[in-house]
């Protein structure tokens, strides 16, 4: 039905498969410069059900708000860009430039046969998008007050310390492991990583993961694990912060594995048309001007932004988010349309 509904627009779709994800690259018109709206129709799953009002995968009406999993996250996000390309459209058919819609499907899970592989097809064929809206829920107390300019990257280490395991009576004939880590966490946390700039809050370190042990109170294990992760600015690249972390094991005697997954590098949109015209189109709807901010978790715009790509996200207010009973305002979710309606008008009349 979305594929229709755009192929009456006068959107060429084309389907790109990777693997089970299934994401579509659509766009109106060859000349630059190319503004483009994106999303994920992927959701996490609902948790226990039963604490739900009401299925949560059937939209369901309680007066303005809409329940349902993905309502805010971004299913309404999606409807707002489809119904804004419409009555734009109708209006102004022969508009400068060209729109593209980039609708993917694997942001929630491992983000990487979605955005990440699009990306990289455009690349490769020489297609350039110059400014990109991302319909995330970025909003946090109500419609606009916050819009995305970037965000922090994310840096996770995976790490295996090996010991002897042995009786607690006899340490000397044992080594372990939670000894030997033990200094070198309390060095990590001690670390002052930096005090972030103008646009990104300090670098976070934190730890959500130690395991070892056998289950036996008389026994100290042969083998300890541990994940930390680090959100980072761009007072950082993934490169120096593995750098700095070796780095202190190194200073300490520990027999130890540490393998590294980089969800994403950060990015930032520098001051420009995307970010005035966005701004302008919250104030003229809200009468108030949105926070600029690099707040919150990763987004599929950390695979856009590489590719040259001005980056903004605007959508929902994100309270429910990931949530029982997530949910969205319906006079949001119309605001948010005419919003994303001001936009193409600004940036392509």
């Amino acid at each position: 039905m979305l594929v229709d509904r755009l192929t009456r627009l006068g959107f060429e779709c084309e389907t790109l498969q990777y693997n089970d994800v299934t994401n579509l690259w659509a766009r109106r018109g060859n000349a630059a410069p190319v503004l483009c709206f994106a999303g994920h129709t992927d959701v996490v799953p609902p948790g226990d059900e039963a604490e739900w009002k009401s299925n949560p995968f059937e939209p369901t009406f309680v007066g303005d708000t809409l329940y349902g999993r993905g309502s805010a996250d971004m299913k309404s996000g999606l409807a707002a860009m489809i119904v804004a390309l419409e009555n734009f459209l109708a209006r102004h058919a022969d508009h400068d430039g060209s729109l593209a819609l980039l609708i993917t499907s694997d942001e929630e899970g491992r983000a990487r046969d979605g955005t990440l592989k699009v990306m990289e097809e455009l690349q490769r064929r020489d297609e350039h998008i110059d400014w990109c809206v991302l319909g995330e829920p970025s909003s946090e107390r109500e419609l606009g007050d916050i819009v995305r300019i970037g965000r922090r990257g994310s840096l996770s280490g995976m790490l295996t310390v090996r010991g002897v395991q042995g009786h607690v009576a006899y340490p000397q004939l044992a080594d372990n492991p939670i000894r030997r880590f033990a200094p070198v966490l309390a060095e990590l946390h001690q670390i002052d990583w930096d005090n972030g700039n103008e646009f990104f809050p300090p670098t976070s370190f934190q730890v959500v993961d130690v395991r070892a042990g056998i289950g036996a109170p008389n026994v100290t294990p042969g083998e300890l694990s541990a994940r930390f992760n680090f959100r980072y600015s761009t007072e950082w690249t993934h490169e120096s912060l593995t750098e700095k972390v070796e780095s202190v094991f190194a200073q300490h005697n520990i027999d130890y594995e540490l393998k590294w997954h980089l969800s994403g590098e950060p990015f930032l949109t520098q001051p420009g048309k995307l970010i005035d015209m966005v701004t302008r189109a919250v104030v003229e709807k809200t009468g108030s001007a949105p926070e600029l901010s690099t707040g919150g978790g990763t987004s599929d715009g950390r695979f856009i932004s590489p590719a040259g790509v001005d980056v903004v996200e605007l959508g929902p207010v994100n309270a429910s988010i990931h949530k029982i009973d997530e949910h969205v305002s319906v006079s949001d979710v119309i605001a948010l349309t005419q919003m994303y309606q001001r936009i193409m008008e600004l940036m392509l009349l």
